[in-house]
């Protein structure tokens, strides 16, 4: 991309921040009406057949995802021109997918403003080491690595963990506004949980509940690791790092068939919201589309998409994600990485 380019893209994509109320409010009634209607006849389809009710589960994980997206864009401030509605959505929207609102809106932050950016890892992104670090770290810190990069952990274990119990918790050093609305949250998420199981029991609760949120928090971890871990993505060490680029050569641009675009709240366009969060999700696409340059950000498909899962480190020399078995391939004599061996061990913190 020309440095020309680079240089407007933000000035270009700025009309494209306007929220619409209308539109917002439209969004709310597509998503989160048809998915309380299907968790119902979920649960009312169980006095038939578990196997009618569970497709009805399937695609309410779909809705729980687009819902995601409303708490997401909340998080942005972006779905709402008003910062109390944006914040009252987000809080109910965060009830639904088990996401604290104030910590995650914060860590999210942190995420958009160090993106790629190899010197500022650790809050609010995916673990991810160079190829140095990896070679320079203790056995233990590597064995850990691989447990953590491992995609049954990361995408079978890992939604369990994360929404379940690290969120319930605080973050180190978060402020008392963080705390208590985590604290305000956990209490309304075990208030709502302990409802539902008196007034159904906990069988049927289950049964229903907990395809849902499995399934949609595959996915939404799986979006998040491959819009940004892909083939010629982006990394440098902070003197060299670009805002514009982290978020234009550093997110892809996942092309999903149109149902799957429309389910996942356009966050394919994941080069575009990086660029401007401010964007709402339903304008995403238009910004795409009429921002030539903006096209130019590497484009992904499901299918193309599923190499991701044998990206394991950066390797800063070569810019790219290598596997752990391409790693033992590479020349291991070459004076840098030997370098990397006797240096002091990495630190990274948060992980």
């Amino acid at each position: 991309m020309h440095q020309s380019n680079i240089a407007h893209l933000k000035k270009n994509v700025a009309p494209f921040e306007k929220t619409d109320t209308k539109s917002s409010i439209r969004q709310i009634i597509n998503t989160m009406v048809p998915l309380l209607l299907l968790w119902y006849s979920a649960y009312l389809s169980l006095s038939v057949s578990y196997w009618l009710a569970f497709p009805l589960t399937v695609i309410a994980a779909g809705f729980m995802i687009r819902t995601f997206i409303i708490f997401h864009d909340c998080c942005h401030q972006s779905f709402f021109k008003s910062r109390l509605a944006n914040d009252i959505l987000g809080i109910i929207t965060g009830v639904f997918t088990l996401v604290p609102y104030e910590q995650w809106k914060n860590a999210h932050a942190i995420h958009h403003a160090t993106s790629s950016n190899l010197d500022k890892r650790g809050v609010g992104d995916i673990w991810i080491m160079t190829v140095d670090e990896y070679l320079a770290a203790p056995l233990w810190q590597r064995i850990a690595y691989r447990i953590y990069r491992n995609p049954i952990v990361m995408f079978g274990l890992g939604p369990i963990y994360v929404f379940v119990f690290q969120y319930r918790f605080n973050r180190n050093g978060a402020r008392r506004q963080e705390k208590l609305n985590n604290y305000f949250m956990n209490v309304l998420i075990v208030g709502i949980y302990g409802f539902m199981i008196w007034a159904i029991g906990w069988k049927d609760f289950l049964l229903v509940q907990g395809p849902i949120f499995y399934l949609s928090a595959v996915f939404g971890i799986w979006l998040f690791y491959v819009q940004h871990q892909f083939e010629d993505s982006y990394f440098e060490n902070e003197d060299q790092w670009s805002y514009v680029k982290a978020a234009v050569e550093g997110s892809s641009y996942y092309k999903l068939p149109q149902a799957l675009q429309w389910i996942t709240g356009n966050i394919g366009f994941h080069h575009v919201h990086h660029l401007s969060p401010k964007v709402p999700n339903y304008n995403l696409e238009k910004a795409h589309i009429e921002t030539p340059p903006l096209q130019m950000a590497t484009t992904i498909t499901l299918a193309s998409s599923l190499v991701a899962l044998r990206f394991r480190l950066w390797d800063e020399r070569g810019k790219r994600f290598v596997s752990f078995k391409e790693l033992k391939q590479m020349p291991i004599e070459s004076e840098s990485i030997m370098d990397a061996l006797h240096s002091p061990k990495p630190s990274l913190e948060g992980k």
